[in-house]
């Protein structure tokens, strides 16, 4: 007896099939939020290890750190190529072969004999692993429209914030029962949970007849074509600006806050870990508010007027008063939660302003991202370290040049990118 096909019983209506279809919906968006903490994790998981990397491998400190680098590296050529790619030759080939490389790449780098070999692994393997971070965009860009799309952004903008702060932790508690390359070992297992998620739970989402005819040269034409629109490049200036400016933050804070107020590792953890519930509420608002028709434009603008304000009285008090824990804390507290609206909301237009190039538009709007941030994270220390102001002035110019790219680029008030104004999101 041969089993109906979905489409012959669509016209018996089923209690189950919409409570089926939202269970669906939420297990591919929790395999693509999993696919974009993979970076985070693997960027941040091992720095407590770093002291004992170094004495194992014979290494320097400043070779050391150089992975951490050449891992970003990779992350941004990866997105930058991958994405292009997915437009001409689809979703699911690339992902599941970006999959394997990282678990591949990820393992290379727990054998690493030496930190030149370990280097070239990692680079490798952010190589591989940027195509979950942006293909999960281009995924969710190619399925859902309207209201639907900045909500799942919002849940994948707060991945983004908590996975770089839950990492070091995580990556502490495996080395207190073992060593660094057990971090490594642990990050591979993920990855192998997450390779079979992926052919489990994501299917190809950008059928043949809406891929980039033309080969390779045709789909980084399209990238070229969305480097040349003002509108959409000011939506990926404010996020990648935004992203320095959160760099800077979670490269200085730790000394900020141990160094130069006294405050226990502890103590420091409880304060990072509440300026990200600020930062996972704001999103949360996003989503709900954007679900309730407000527009995109105003919320990634209250955003950025927030962080601006945060930034601000970092830098003035500092100026004004002096060194101050709260006052430090609180301002801080401020900022980050401005940039848990503008993530979801500059992610949301740009992909939308973008559509016509998804995965394209998701490499330059990720790419940049961690390319601004991975140059914005050693210049705290480089000003010195005597005071909080380098790391409060770093996140004010950041934050300030993210809103002159915002009323300069992107214009807000024009109002590209909102729901159901496909026009728009052709323009510009």
């Amino acid at each position: 007896m041969i089993a109906p096909s979905p489409s012959s019983t669509t016209s018996v209506p089923s209690p189950a099939g919409p409570a089926s279809a939202r269970s669906r919906t939420a297990a591919l968006v929790a395999v693509l939020g999993a696919l974009t903490a993979v970076a985070p994790l693997a960027t941040d998981m091992y720095v407590p290890g770093f002291p004992a990397m170094g004495d194992a491998l014979g290494a320097s400190s400043s070779a050391v750190q150089l992975t951490m680098t050449a891992f970003l590296a990779g992350l941004v050529v990866g997105q930058l190529v991958i994405g292009p790619l997915s437009d001409g030759l689809g979703r699911r080939r690339l992902l599941i072969t970006g999959s394997v490389g990282f678990v591949l790449f990820t393992f290379a780098c727990a054998v690493a004999p030496n930190v030149t070999f370990l280097t070239g692994a990692r680079f490798l393997q952010g190589l591989a692993g940027a195509a979950g971070m942006v293909l999960a965009r281009a995924v969710l860009t190619d399925r859902f429209h309207g209201a639907e799309l900045p909500r799942y952004f919002a849940v994948l903008s707060q991945v983004m914030g908590v996975a770089p702060i839950a990492a070091p932790v995580l990556g502490g508690v495996i080395l207190s029962v073992s060593t660094w390359r057990a971090v490594f070992a642990v990050l591979a297992l993920l990855g192998i949970l997450l390779l079979l998620a992926v052919i489990r739970g994501v299917p190809e989402s950008l059928p043949p007849e809406r891929r980039h005819s033309g080969g390779v040269a045709s789909t980084f034409r399209a990238m070229g074509s969305l480097l040349a629109r003002r509108t959409f490049m000011g939506y990926v200036l404010v996020i990648a600006l935004v992203s320095a400016a959160l760099f800077a933050y979670i490269s200085g804070s730790s000394f900020v806050f141990e160094s130069l107020h006294g405050v226990s590792s502890t103590t420091y953890s409880l304060i990072f870990a509440t300026n990200a519930v600020g930062m996972l509420i704001a999103g949360a608002v996003f989503s709900r508010l954007a679900g309730r028709g407000v527009r995109l434009n105003t919320l990634l603008s209250v955003g950025v007027g927030i962080s601006l304000v945060g930034a601000l009285a970092q830098v003035v008090l500092v100026l004004a008063v002096g060194e101050s824990l709260v006052g430090t804390w609180v301002t801080l507290f401020v900022t980050v939660s401005g940039i848990g609206l503008i993530f979801p909301g500059g992610m949301s237009i740009g992909q939308a302003v973008g559509r016509t190039a998804p995965g394209a538009a998701s490499a330059l709007l990720g790419g940049l991202q961690f390319f601004l941030g991975a140059l914005a994270s050693p210049l705290v220390g480089l000003f010195g370290e005597d005071s909080s102001l380098p790391m409060a002035l770093i996140m004010l110019i950041a934050v300030a040049a993210a809103g002159v790219a915002l009323v300069g680029l992107a214009r807000p008030w024009q109002g590209h990118g909102e729901p159901g104004d496909s026009a728009k999101h052709v323009s510009g």
